[in-house]
């Protein structure tokens, strides 16, 4: 089994596990809130590095960072809306080095109602690029 397609298993995962966490989010419970922050950076931890091992195992290296294998993906049209993953990364960053309570009730909402429909468009295309190699 390639690389990538263990690393496609493990988002997909992930991702399943983010959904699940939407649905049981509350936005007053710290806990609940916390939970769905760190799916939502494992999510996208694996989406990035999934497609990075896609464009390695393609011939493409030297995509050593989120934001340069966002921008090869969007290039490739594995991903449409770019402006999007920008602000999925630098939400992902944000939670990373940062906390406040609104900050990360705004977060959860962007996850909600963006991102996490963003992550299933990405697996689709993922799974359509490797049913075509």
């Amino acid at each position: 089994m390639s690389d990538y397609y263990q690393k496609f298993q493990n988002y997909n995962n992930a991702l399943n596990r983010l959904t699940e966490g939407i649905y049981k989010y509350v936005e007053n419970n710290d806990l609940l809130r916390d939970g769905l922050i760190q799916r939502f950076e494992f999510t996208f931890e694996l989406a990035w590095k999934t497609l990075k091992s896609i464009f390695e195992d393609e011939g493409l290296t030297g995509l050593n960072s989120p934001k340069t294998v966002l921008k090869e993906a969007f290039a490739a049209q594995i991903i449409t809306d770019e402006e999007l993953w920008l602000n999925i990364l630098s939400d992902r960053n944000t939670t990373a080095h940062i906390y406040s309570e609104q900050l990360a009730i705004k977060i959860c909402n962007n996850i909600k109602e963006k991102y996490v429909d963003e992550f299933k468009k990405l697996s689709e295309r993922i799974e359509m690029r490797i049913s075509k190699s």
